[in-house]
């Protein structure tokens, strides 16, 4: 794969900027790469929930508030159906107990991954009318629900969907028609009538806005939804949504009360995971407690995740939380011997030469083909759908890169699909099996892409020399977190570096630690903890090298010391 090192050169009164903000000019900079408006810097920096819009601006909040509020005063029974990720798992969670602390008769339903596949479905509707459900609430699904939201009127019910999906749409003439469920109230910010400024939230987010909407109508003290905050927070970073804006302040403010989290699965999960609540970052959220939720409906069942989460009970949490994390650990070798055959797939049939992969893994568990695709296509920086053999055909998830929009190039070749939806970055798809070459040749007759967009760019913020980073401008950094997707941890670089000394070190010989010095002579620890590659492992002492990187503090029984982790080295000088 090739690499492209791109600095940004954005412009700004950056003197101006940090004597305003009692920041250095290094942060100014930083701040106003990731698109951060002047008029908006206060926000960006010291942001907080009575910040955010309010809920009522969402198209249709107010009738599904009003129609909530009608059921629950008629005591009519209420069933919430939710999604089997961490997203729709932390939204359910919001919305049974939103609904419970206003006297709701509440239930839930999450859709098994394998037998019921994504989004409410006709056995789902016809088990709720079975059971005398008066009024469906979806969370992170139903946008796309067009003929199940028809059958459930068709019963009698009321049905209201939450979801943050891409409202699908037809195309003719180069217009296009949104194709809106026949539901009682939607709300979706993506919707084109929809007037919420900030249309990026994730299902959970929403739940949390309908939480908000419902407990400020009915005079709840605010402080109450504290919970559902750290709730949103997790969904947020889990299932990727971007780090701008209200989705910055969630996360932000959830983190700060995850630190004596009132969720005691959340707790328990903390344990069991070994983590320090009190030193949570976004990392945390997206690689150890997220995946954790996500394993019980990958593997399991996620009303394994939710029942944690609603826990009231100690040694009921305790057990849920180590069960789950033990699904996550069978996950994680499950995944790599997907990877493993996927990457041999590729190599065997010349697949490198298309511009979109179609990796076929009848084997590989379907909930897995997500997680693999993300690992191929970080690999080669190529679209990549995974393709599992499942019960009624074949299944798949798709991972995208940043100049390919998955979602609408699946509209193009929708006559090969019995389902699909997802957003530009990943989606989701079934087919028959007969289908799977038609739709492989198609997306890649119509991929539009070029070369330039399978080159991994690798963006820096500022060329900067190891001598004039110090801890205190590396402690600095900590306002610019959470980082995440559309936040990324700052990246800097420096050329014509000396290699002093250089180890591999670590139980699998994976990390490299070198002892570097510029060309005054400034020495610096650096090291590279992701997997060696045989170019890294030929450097030798006297080798000069650029080096995109970030500064961390080291500490070590005691004593602090910075210490530069790299993140890509090159012998020559690179293109800075």
């Amino acid at each position: 794969m090739k690499e492209q090192w791109m600095v940004y050169a954005k412009k700004a009164d950056f003197r101006r900027i940090a004597g305003q903000y009692g920041i250095d000019q290094v942060t100014a900079r930083i701040i106003r790469n990731r698109d951060v408006r002047e008029e908006d810097l206060e926000l960006y920096l010291h942001g907080s929930l009575s910040d955010c819009p309010s809920p009522f601006l969402m198209k249709d909040m107010d009738e599904t508030v009003e129609i909530l509020g009608k059921k629950i005063r008629e005591e009519k029974r209420i069933r919430i159906i939710g999604d089997y990720d961490v997203d729709g798992v932390c939204a359910v969670y919001i919305l049974v107990q939103a609904l419970k602390r206003l006297g709701a008769k509440a239930d839930y339903d999450i859709p098994d991954r394998i037998r019921d596949g994504y989004g409410i479905n006709i056995h789902m509707i016809e088990a709720a009318a079975d059971d005398g459900v008066d009024t469906l609430l979806t969370c992170d699904n139903g946008i796309a629900a067009w003929s199940q939201t028809a059958y459930a009127k068709s019963l009698g019910m009321t049905v209201l969907i939450t979801d943050h999906h891409e409202v699908p749409f037809e195309e003719e003439d180069g217009i296009r028609k949104e194709l809106l469920p026949p539901a009682d109230a939607v709300v979706n910010p993506h919707q084109s009538a929809c007037a919420y400024p900030f249309p990026g939230l994730c299902g959970a987010a929403i739940a949390y806005k309908l939480a908000a909407a419902l407990y400020e109508t009915w005079n709840i003290p605010e402080e109450e939804l504290s919970p559902f905050v750290e709730a949103a927070a997790l969904a947020t970073v889990g299932d990727v949504m971007i780090l701008q804006g209200e989705n910055r302040i969630l996360v932000r403010e959830g983190l700060k009360r995850m630190a004596d989290s009132r969720i005691l699965g959340l707790r328990k999960l903390m344990e069991a995971g070994s983590l320090n609540p009190s030193a949570l970052s976004s990392y945390h959220l997206g690689f150890v407690i997220g995946p954790c939720l996500n394993a019980g409906g990958r593997l399991d069942t996620a009303k394994k995740s939710l029942r944690l989460l609603l826990s009231p009970e100690e040694e009921e949490a305790e057990a849920l939380a180590w069960e789950l994390k033990e699904l996550n650990d069978r996950r994680k070798d499950m995944t790599a011997r997907g990877v493993e055959d996927a990457v041999r797939i590729i190599g065997e049939t010349g697949m490198e030469k298309d511009d979109v992969y179609v990796v076929y893994l009848p084997e590989c568990h379907e909930s897995l083909a997500g997680i693999v695709a993300g690992k191929i296509r970080e690999q080669y920086q190529h679209p990549v759908f995974v393709v599992t053999k499942g019960r009624d055909g074949l299944k798949g998830s798709g991972r995208s890169i940043p100049s390919y929009s998955m979602y609408e190039q699946l509209v193009k070749c929708r006559q090969y699909l019995k389902n699909f939806g997802g957003h530009p970055m990943a989606a989701g798809i079934s087919l028959a099996e007969a289908d799977l070459e038609a739709f492989r040749r198609t997306l890649n007759e119509q991929s539009g892409l070029t070369e330039k967009d399978f080159e991994k760019k690798v963006w820096i913020d500022v060329p900067m020399p190891f001598s004039y980073v110090t801890e205190a401008l590396t402690r600095e950094f900590q306002i610019l977190e959470p980082f995440g997707n559309g936040n990324e941890r700052p990246l800097f670089a420096q050329k014509g570096l000396l290699v002093r000394r250089k180890s591999i070190i670590g139980k699998n010989k994976n990390v490299m630690k070198l002892l570097l010095a510029d060309g005054s002579g400034h020495p610096a620890e650096a090291i590279l903890f992701h997997d060696v590659q045989e170019t890294d492992r030929n450097l030798a002492e006297g080798d000069r090298i650029s080096v995109v990187y970030y500064p961390d503090i080291n500490e070590y029984m005691g004593k602090r010391s910075l210490q530069m982790v790299i993140i890509s080295c090159q012998r020559e000088s690179g293109s800075l």
